[in-house]
């Protein structure tokens, strides 16, 4: 039986954590100039991935 790859575009999104999954948040790549301060720095935080969405997670990476 052949290696299970991972997908590398989901490798670059998820990371795996004990509670299950983190991605970053949207918006935060360009056009940063008429953001606030505020917005911006609440962007930064990262986010747990939705219950929903772990099953396709797992399958894209699964030596995670």
């Amino acid at each position: 039986m052949p290696k299970l790859k991972t997908k590398r575009a989901a490798a670059k999104r998820f990371r795996k954590t004990a509670n299950g999954f983190k991605r970053a948040q949207s918006h935060r790549r360009h056009i940063l100039t008429k953001k606030s301060s505020k917005r911006k720095r609440q962007l930064r935080r990262e986010m747990h991935v939705s219950d929903s969405d772990v099953k396709r997670i797992k399958q894209c990476l699964p030596n995670a």
